[in-house]
């Protein structure tokens, strides 16, 4: 029997364009975070990890790794505020504040 674990998703960079990307249940990548696949036990997760990394051999995608999420009435949700970011597709700065170095130019 699989050891319980929390909730993954496995989540990666596309290496055309660095857009952020989920592994679906049909072994695929999806932008849309809910398309994800939620693996239940650490066994099942660390077999649709080995899977997944076929799309780097394959240069679709590059690092895979797998991420905590909360499993709630409307669906996952990322439980770290950098997987709630990157789910989100939002920058981690506001543009019209610039940085450092003044305002970034759009």
């Amino acid at each position: 029997m699989a050891k319980a674990a929390a909730p993954q998703i496995i989540t990666a960079n596309r290496l055309k364009d660095g857009a952020v990307v989920y592994f679906t249940a049909g072994k695929s990548w999806s932008e849309n975070f809910a398309d994800g696949a939620v693996w239940t036990d650490q066994e099942s997760a660390e077999a649709a990890l080995t899977e997944s990394k076929e799309w780097v051999k394959a240069r679709v995608v590059v690092e895979p790794y797998l991420f905590d999420v909360a499993v709630t009435e409307s669906g996952p949700k990322p439980i770290s505020a950098r997987e709630r970011i990157r789910a989100d597709h939002k920058p981690t700065f506001e543009p019209d504040q610039g940085s450092w170095t003044g305002p970034i130019a759009g």
